[in-house]
């Protein structure tokens, strides 16, 4: 018999502290394996998957990631929301390193990656706005009690990676709206619409990227170390968030694939 939980948190090793007297699970999908053990504890009352995007070793680079058996193995579970916390650069340069970002939108700059489930028949999800409305509001609401300085909305351009961008890549993001910049963030998201399910990005600054300031140019230690020093914070703000995240899914993320014919069985 599989492990249950209602909701899941899609993050990095440094989380893990979130998940006190856990259980670990191996889940397998159509789409292979996910990225680690899924481990379930309870948190704020809730029964809460958590999953390591990278793999809890770090063994998944931004381009391999497993994220269609990583988003089917939450589905199979029972999970209908998903928290997730990642590393982004600032595209602005007042969204510095430690500012939190709460997007409302992405540009998707990636290429070659699997983005959907379906690949027969014709299955076209609205997308026009890739967050859950809920999930955002429930987060900014949450930072906001616990002073915690997160901005509202922005667009998220998800590149390829795993190179970082050059200056002249780093100010055209910048000149076309974008806010912050991340390797990660797609296709989670829309394989995450695909399976109906809410899905919320907490995006921490842990750099300004290379053309926006300066002379300045993003380092793999420089993004490890912020990240670090603020996941104490990060971790407050999910935990809290966690338990306010309503039971009761009255955004439109349920109704996602209403109407639409599937060519596949979800779990």
């Amino acid at each position: 018999m599989r492990p249950q939980a209602e909701l899941a948190v899609i993050g990095g090793s440094g989380l893990y502290a979130l998940m006190e007297g856990a259980t670990e699970h191996r889940i397998s999908t159509p789409y292979g394996e996910p990225s680690d053990a899924v481990t379930i504890a309870e948190v704020a009352g809730r029964t809460v998957a958590f999953l390591p995007r990278h793999g809890r070793d770090h063994r998944y680079p931004p381009h391999l990631i497993p994220y269609r058996a990583n988003l089917w193995a939450l589905r199979s579970i029972g999970v209908r929301q998903i928290l997730a916390p990642c590393a982004v650069g600032g595209l602005r340069p007042e969204l510095g390193p430690g500012t939190f970002v709460v997007p409302d939108q992405l540009i998707d700059r990636t290429n070659g990656r699997a983005q959907t489930y379906y690949d027969q028949g014709a299955v076209h999800v609205s997308f026009a706005d890739p967050y859950c409305p809920v999930g955002r509001g429930t987060v900014l609401a949450t930072a906001r009690d616990h002073d915690i300085a997160a901005h509202d909305g922005g667009t998220m351009v998800v590149v390829e990676g795993p190179r970082f961008s050059t200056r002249a890549e780093s100010r055209w993001y910048s000149a076309i709206g974008g806010a912050v910049i991340n390797m990660t963030g797609h296709p989670e998201a829309v394989l995450a619409r695909e399976l109906a399910l809410c899905y919320t990005a907490v995006a921490l600054v842990t750099d300004l990227d290379a053309g926006v300031e300066g002379e300045h140019g993003v380092t793999q230690e420089e993004v490890f170390r912020v990240f670090g020093e603020n996941t104490a914070r990060l971790r407050e703000l999910l935990l809290d968030a966690i338990g306010r995240l309503s039971t009761e899914r009255t955004c439109p993320c349920p109704a996602s694939l209403e109407g639409i014919k599937l060519p596949i069985e979800l779990p």
